[in-house]
């Protein structure tokens, strides 16, 4: 039976997801890729063939979601009722965290995250040990254009797009034909992916879509 108190907002978990939101504040993703122009750090965010030495340049930094997007991400699976949720960008796996909180208030399910570095795979099932929340989640390490072809849930509630930004529609491709009607897919940064913005942004496509804030697109499944 779902609790009638958001775990989310409640000890230990609240300060623990406090503590990581400060530590990645004082992180600077800037620092690491600061030998590269801004037009060269566009381009390869929206590579397709070198997302992954991008993306390792990367590997200490927790390229969270803000907190209004984790708020966000906990407030659409806990209203939606989701019982199984695709994400895609562990990193050290705040968005992970929010979004298997609201599974754990509805009672249970399954979380898929994918995440292509070995050392923040380790952080983020550190992370979800210690929120007590990683008995709902199934930690997919590797490229996740082969970690999520495969053994999907016949139904989908949400689907978060946090990883390399190239390849938000591949990975949408891998799971639109799982998404129930009614389900939301949240990207962050989506401005990095046209291709993506322009298809779910396309009625006929079957989204309808919206900005959330100043880097996320929320766009739920028509049919």
């Amino acid at each position: 039976m779902s609790s009638p108190i958001s775990s989310l907002l409640a000890s230990p978990l609240a300060p623990f997801i406090s503590r990581l939101f400060v530590d990645a504040d004082a992180s600077s993703p800037l620092d690491a890729v600061a030998d590269l122009s801004v037009t060269e750090r566009d381009r390869l965010m929206q590579s397709k063939t070198e997302y992954r030495d991008f993306y390792g340049r990367l590997k200490d930094m927790p390229l969270a979601v803000s907190r209004e997007t984790g708020r966000l991400l906990y407030m659409l699976a806990r209203g939606s009722r989701a019982r199984t949720v695709v994400e895609f960008g562990t990193s050290f796996g705040l968005s992970t965290l929010h979004l298997a909180a609201a599974l754990r208030d509805n009672g249970g399910g399954r979380l898929i995250t994918s995440e292509f570095e070995p050392s923040k795979v380790a952080r983020a099932m550190a992370n979800l040990t210690a929120g007590g929340l990683i008995d709902l989640v199934e930690f997919r390490e590797g490229d996740a254009l082969k970690t999520l072809a495969f053994d999907l849930p016949d139904s989908v509630d949400l689907l978060l797009l946090d990883g390399a930004k190239a390849l938000y529609p591949e990975i949408l491709n891998l799971v639109e034909s799982r998404l129930r009607p009614g389900a939301f897919v949240v990207a962050d940064n989506a401005d990095h992916s046209p291709d993506y913005l322009a298809r779910v942004c396309d009625p006929a496509r079957g989204y309808l879509s919206l900005p959330f804030g100043e880097d996320v697109e929320l766009s739920i499944r028509l049919a």
